[in-house]
């Protein structure tokens, strides 16, 4: 077998491991072979091709895993989804205690408990989403 096939099968099974795990690490060993494999065939000699490979990892290592994990790590600017409801008004559509209510959030209508279970809040009351558990909203009267 080629020089070249077995880089390319290392590079494919470093970039599958990659998936699996999420560390930017081993995808980036699997670039390195990927770049080794384009050595291998040009014809370069194997000792070049494992410095190839040594200095692709390592360059890899130092120059883009720092960058990579820089986006991984950074918070989420933006809320997604229920995470994006919660601190937004709400109108009451039937009154809410700590036990039922409904609530209508940006047209759409939501099973509602109040946040505080010795609340009761009035039909027409707008309140605040404090928090979203499941398809309930915990909502709190607004001052």
């Amino acid at each position: 077998m080629d020089l070249w096939v077995i880089w390319l099968i290392l590079a494919v099974v470093l970039g599958v491991a990659e998936i699996f795990t999420l560390t930017a690490a081993l995808g980036l060993l699997g670039a390195a072979a990927l770049i080794t494999s384009l050595s291998a065939v040009i014809g370069l000699p194997l000792p070049i091709q494992l410095l190839v490979f040594a200095l692709a990892s390592v360059a890899g290592m130092v120059l883009v895993r720092p960058i990579a994990r820089l986006h991984m790590l950074r918070p989420q600017l933006q809320r997604f989804g229920v995470d994006a409801l919660v601190g937004r008004p709400a109108h009451v559509v039937q009154e809410v205690t700590g036990q039922h209510g409904r609530v209508r959030i940006d047209g759409e209508e939501w099973t509602a408990r109040s946040f505080d279970d010795s609340l009761v809040i009035p039909t027409g009351a707008t309140v605040d989403v404090m928090e979203i558990r499941g398809a309930t909203a915990f909502v709190y009267p607004r001052e």
